[in-house]
């Protein structure tokens, strides 16, 4: 049996001298680079506070933001200790979702535009984290690589007017079968009063925060008919039916017309305000078909959206659109349908 060198400290003779010190993290070590990546986030979107190309709408921030967080997450993850490949991608995901939540709660934006934007902020904070991991196992300037990213942000707001807005028009439309009359449908599309929230409180638009629907009453006016909208909020505009289309029992389609008080503050985010800057519905129609023993109500809504980010947003438009039209055309079918289930 060997002797235990001399120098050795008590106890110490019982451990090779090449046995590695087991490893030590204070906990806080763990949470640390998802707070600071988070944080970083927030400062970008104070940056991002700004008129024209340093607004949060801008396409430096929108694309880029959330990669910066996602590589500066990783980036001081690694410089605690290696990490998983699902760490590179979980980790971003829960900094930018922190990162959307901060901006939240010191109020500098809606709770609208923070729940739309989420799923596109996780995907590209993900891809942020992924090349930050590869960076950091393959090369040998992790540094250098995160200081780039997270610059890239700042660089494109510098240049963001270069960068074009496209004016991108789209269509969503639904169909639904009711077992009533035209005449009793017609009725309801041009007097819906009294909408409950329970009949109209699915839609996904509804739910992340947007004013209900509360009554649309057509009227005649000298000028032609004229649907008068209320929503929830003091929210309330018109919706014009041109003389061509006002077609009793068969097909109505009115455009959008909103005036200065339309949108009361408060009521909408800024970045999704209906007849603003990003965003705006054209036109609405319902056309009525006789199918069978009911009608087959078919719903069209065309929109427009101007962002440096359309294919993004009009995913969400769509989403949101196509959501909507499928709850008022079952609000519709529900109404309806009431009279003939009552006989």
């Amino acid at each position: 049996m060997s002797r235990p060198d001399r120098f050795s400290a008590p106890g110490a003779s019982l451990l090779d001298d090449n046995t590695p010190e087991p490893e030590r993290h204070l906990p806080f070590l763990t949470r640390y680079p998802i707070i600071a990546g988070a944080v970083f986030g927030v400062l970008l979107r104070l940056m991002f506070s700004g008129q024209h190309q340093f607004e949060a709408m801008a396409a430096g921030f929108i694309y880029f933001a959330p990669v910066a967080v996602g590589a500066v997450t990783v980036y001081l993850a690694e410089r605690i200790k290696r990490r998983s490949w699902l760490y590179y991608l979980g980790a971003p995901f829960l900094a930018t979702s922190l990162f959307v939540a901060g901006t939240l709660l010191i109020m500098i934006e809606g709770i609208i535009c923070a729940i739309v934007i989420v799923p596109m902020f996780a995907v590209m904070g993900a891809i942020g984290g992924l090349v930050m991991g590869i960076v950091c196992r393959v090369t040998d300037w992790p540094k250098p690589a995160v200081y780039c990213l997270s610059v890239i942000p700042l660089v494109l707001g510098l240049v963001g007017d270069l960068i074009p807005t496209p004016d991108d028009r789209g269509t969503v439309e639904r169909t639904l079968h009711i077992a009533a009359p035209p005449e009793a449908i017609w009725k309801h599309l041009n007097a819906a009063t009294d909408i409950r929230a329970d009949e109209v409180g699915d839609a996904w638009a509804f739910r992340i925060g947007a004013p209900m629907p509360l009554s649309g009453l057509t009227r005649e006016t000298p000028q032609g008919h004229v649907r008068s909208t209320t929503w929830g909020r003091k929210v309330h505009f018109d919706e014009v039916v041109a003389t061509g289309d006002w077609e009793p029992g068969r097909r109505i389609r009115w455009t959008y017309r909103f005036a200065p008080d339309s949108f009361p503050p408060g009521s909408l985010d800024d970045h999704v305000m209906i007849g603003g800057r990003y965003f705006d519905l054209l036109d609405t129609t319902y056309t009525l078909t006789p199918q069978g023993n009911g009608t087959l109500l078919h719903y069209r809504v065309s929109y427009r959206i101007s962002t440096q980010f359309n294919p993004y947003a009009d995913w969400v438009a769509r989403t949101l659109l196509g959501d909507f039209g499928d709850v008022m055309l079952k609000f519709y079918k529900s109404r309806s349908e009431v009279p003939s289930k009552a006989a």
